[in-house]
């Protein structure tokens, strides 16, 4: 797909393997019930008999009914799923098809898992007890199956099933979908070996891929014997190392925090001495201008007052002039 080409809604809801990661919760959770049973296996005073099993030991994989084909993405899920649990294709909602177009569904999803390679759950037939039956019930997958949780009346009893216009659809009725067939598969007849394939196939394989990772291994018949210890004193020191290397890595990376802090600390220092300066030198500077000012101010007060006084020295001369003359005028009349 081009890159300029837009993505539809159903290219990117499910129709193909866009969602590559929506199995993943699914075999997180699996894997987390294997990890509970391998640890009480583990453990120095285990009790397996008394331990709930929570191995999940049926996946039952419902199938849309397209009357197409199945999904890439049903293809990817069941491919990672198959090695993990017994995996049992349903086809829900089988009354929305009809007989003739199920048959050919269900032929087609055969054909695709077979061609894609996903190991689906085939009840065994190696038992002549149940040989029969379940070769006759693998000609049946993927199961068709309708759900009602509506009591309908038919004849004297009540029975689960889906009322129509042209009639009802009834759950446990085997000629209207494969309900019976998937139940007594799964609760009577299969119950045990489902079981055992659980334990003795996928989780095996989880046990082996896990102690794998742990540093176990088994050793053949022309090399030297096991040692368990000699395995826990080299994972132990293998874990020590990592452990070592984690804390250096931590410790360094801690020095260079706390060096790149302090560089900005001193920027920031440096800033504020620069701002200081600055103010200092602004302070000194309007400092300057007023002591420049006052005295300017002081000698036009001094001149002020020179002029002030010689002003007054003028006036009293001038008064002194005037008043003599007056004196001589007055002497005459007498």
């Amino acid at each position: 797909m081009k890159k300029s080409e837009p993505l539809s809604s159903e290219v990117m809801w499910g129709s193909t393997v866009f969602q590559t990661s929506c199995y993943k919760p699914i075999l997180e959770y699996i894997d987390a019930q294997f990890e509970k049973y391998l640890e009480e296996e583990l453990r120095i005073k285990r009790s397996l008999f008394n331990c709930h099993d929570t191995r999940i030991h049926i996946c039952l994989y419902f199938i849309a009914p397209t009357g197409h084909s199945l999904k890439s993405l049903d293809l990817v899920t069941m491919k990672k799923l198959d090695s993990k649990v017994n995996i049992i294709p349903v086809i829900a909602k089988a009354d929305t098809v009809s007989k003739s177009e199920l048959d050919k569904l269900k032929i087609k999803i055969m054909s695709e898992l077979v061609s894609n390679g996903v190991q689906i759950y085939q009840f065994p037939t190696e038992d002549e007890a149940v040989a029969e039956i379940n070769s006759s019930m693998n000609t049946h997958l993927p199961f068709a199956v309708v759900g009602s949780v509506e009591d309908v009346k038919v004849g004297n009893k009540m029975v689960k099933a889906r009322i129509y216009p042209w009639g009802s659809v009834q759950v446990e009725n085997e000629n209207h979908c494969d309900f019976v067939k998937l139940r007594e598969m799964l609760l009577r007849v299969n119950m045990e070996d489902l079981r055992e394939q659980t334990h003795a196939r996928h989780y095996e394989l989880y046990r082996r891929c896990k102690l794998e990772e742990m540093g176990f291994k088994d050793t053949d018949p022309d090399s030297q014997s096991f040692s368990l210890q000699e395995t826990y004193e080299a994972k132990r020191r293998e874990f020590l190392m990592d452990l070592q290397r984690k804390e250096e890595e931590m410790r360094q990376m801690f020095v260079n925090k706390v060096k790149e802090t302090e560089a900005e600390l001193k920027e920031k220092e440096k800033e504020l001495h620069d701002r200081f300066e600055q103010l200092k030198r602004m302070h000194q500077d309007e400092k300057k201008n007023l002591e420049e000012k006052r005295r300017e101010l002081e000698e036009e007060m001094n001149s002020f007052n020179r002029r002030k006084v010689a002003a007054e020295t003028l006036m009293g001369q001038a008064l002194q002039g005037c008043s003599q003359p007056f004196k001589k005028d007055k002497d005459k009349k007498k």
